[in-house]
Parts: structure tokens; C-alpha cells; sequence
């Protein structure tokens, strides 16, 4: 039987990417599920994937931004369900952009969904994690929350700070009902890239995905079931793809010079997360 047969999730982000990937794995678990996405026509096609239509899938339009939306939206699941099993918070943007030249509404922008959305998803459902017989959180950070990249400084803020308080979580719940893992994914081939904000003007959406592709190795489907296998494992950090597993040792080994050794992967400018 599959970890998550019979269990509740929230899924931040399930319009596209890992987010989708994540509710039809899920779901052909037979796992319930509640998914938010700031796009409504993404997310119910989301919904129009799963596989096993006896399963409760419930779609939300959500900013996650919004910590009134993300707290209403936490309360109206409480009301008819009590409790949640997992809640991964998924959802991400991004922004390309050097320091000089980043505009503070965008850097805003971003951090609003990249990190605050994270710290409302987790606030707002800790309380039903709480109330399950073994809670899961998992957010997402990325390799850029192990490394700094020129024109990704915002992004880098958002996923470093993802990361110091996921971490700091996960030792406030040791011993508890809830685990908490932080993952930090490699490139995965999504949309990520085709509609995030900056970045060179001469390429259309699409190009821009086209070469952020080329960079990209994992899967959305292979990504999402490391998540899954992670969440049944307990892990407490989750490096995904070969690239991530590579920068994280290098980072390690040369806190103050990897960039030297990274630069010879590809253009880690690239190499976004989602």
C-alpha cells in the first residue's frame, strides 16, 4: 500500500511543474487532495488530469502572498477536514536581474511568493499538521538556496531564506508529530523560465524555455515521486537531480571559490528550480 493512501495534502503551486506532478502522483495514490494556484485555468486543468476521479481534489485560486488568503484558505480546510497529513509547500517565480539594475517591485514581487508564501503555508496549516497522526511539511528551496548566481540575487534571498527557516523548523519540531523537510531541486524542465520576470529582451517566452530546457535534466514526474519517497522516508533535506547533488558538494568543499568549478556545469543562471 502507498504512504499516502487515505491521507490529506495541500499542494502550493499544483497549476504547473512539480506542483502538478505532485497531485496526480498523489492521486493515483489515493491520496485527498487541496490545491491552490494563482492561475485558475492551470489548476483546473490540473484537476482535469487525475487519473482517479473517486479521490476528493479540491482546487483554490490562492496568492500565496497573501497571508489572509493563505490563513482563509487553511481555515476553510480545517472546517471540514480537521486536519491535513502533508503540506508541500511548492509554489515559485522568478526574476533575472543584476543588483543594479533589479527593480524593488519585482524583488517584492518575487519575494512575496518565493518566501513569504512559504512562511504563510506553513503558519497557517502547522495547527492541522499538528493535529495529524504524523505530519508532513516540506518546502521548497532550490540549489540557489546552497549558492549565489549573478542576476539571481533576489532569487538566491528568497530560497537561502527558505532554507535557514525550514532548517530552523525542523529542530523547533524534533521529537514531535511533524516532519519537516527542506528540498532543494536541481533544474527541473518546467515553465519557470517562460514566464519569469527580467532576463534578456531579444528572446521570446519560449526560446528563453527552449535554453533553460537545455540545462534542465529531471523531470517534473521524477522530481514529484523523490519528493513522495521522501515524505514516506522522513527525510529531513532532499538534494534532487544530479546537478544539485554536484553543487552541493562543491559548495561545501569550496565555500568561498565555487564558482569557478560551477561555471564549468553550464550557465548556472539557467539552472532554476521549478
Amino acid at each position: 500500500m502507498a504512504y499516502a493512501q487515505g491521507k490529506i495534502a495541500v499542494i502550493t503551486g499544483a497549476g504547473s511543474g512539480i506542483g502538478r506532478a505532485l497531485a496526480m502522483q498523489l492521486n493515483r495514490e489515493g491520496c485527498e487532495l487541496f490545491l491552490s494556484d494563482i492561475n485558475a485555468e492551470a489548476l483546473n486543468d490540473t484537476i482535469g488530469m487525475l487519473s482517479r476521479k473517486e479521490i476528493l481534489a479540491d482546487g483554490q485560486v490562492v496568492d500565496v502572498a497573501s497571508k489572509a488568503a493563505m490563513h482563509a484558505w487553511a481555515e476553510r480546510i480545517d472546517d471540514t477536514r480537521g486536519h491535513v497529513d502533508i503540506v508541500i509547500n511548492n509554489a515559485g517565480v522568478a526574476l533575472m536581474a543584476t543588483v543594479e539594475e533589479s527593480d524593488y517591485a519585482d524583488q517584492e514581487w518575487l519575494m512575496g511568493i518565493n518566501f513569504w508564501g512559504v512562511v504563510y503555508g506553513t503558519q497557517a496549516f502547522l495547527p492541522l499538521l499538528q493535529r495529524a497522526a504524523q505530519g508532513h511539511l516540506v518546502n521548497l528551496s532550490s540549489i540557489f538556496g546552497l549558492i549565489g548566481v549573478p542576476t539571481q540575487s533576489a532569487y538566491n534571498a528568497a530560497k537561502f531564506a527558505v532554507r535557514g527557516y525550514t532548517e530552523a523548523l525542523r529542530q523547533e519540531m524534533a521529537g514531535s508529530n511533524v516532519h519537516v523537510c527542506c528540498v532543494h531541486p536541481g533544474g527541473i524542465r518546467t515553465n519557470i523560465a517562460r514566464v519569469a520576470r527580467g532576463g534578456d529582451e531579444s528572446l521570446t517566452p519560449e526560446e528563453r524555455g527552449r535554453e533553460f530546457e537545455k540545462l534542465a535534466r529531471t523531470s517534473p514526474e521524477v522530481a514529484a515521486q523523490k519528493i513522495i519517497d521522501a515524505i514516506a522516508k522522513r527525510k529531513p533535506r532532499l538534494l534532487i537531480g544530479l546537478d544539485a547533488q554536484i553543487i552541493s558538494l562543491i559548495s561545501r568543499l569550496f565555500p568561498v571559490s565555487y564558482t569557478r568549478f560551477i561555471l564549468g556545469l553550464g550557465n548556472p543562471d539557467k539552472l532554476l528550480k521549478k
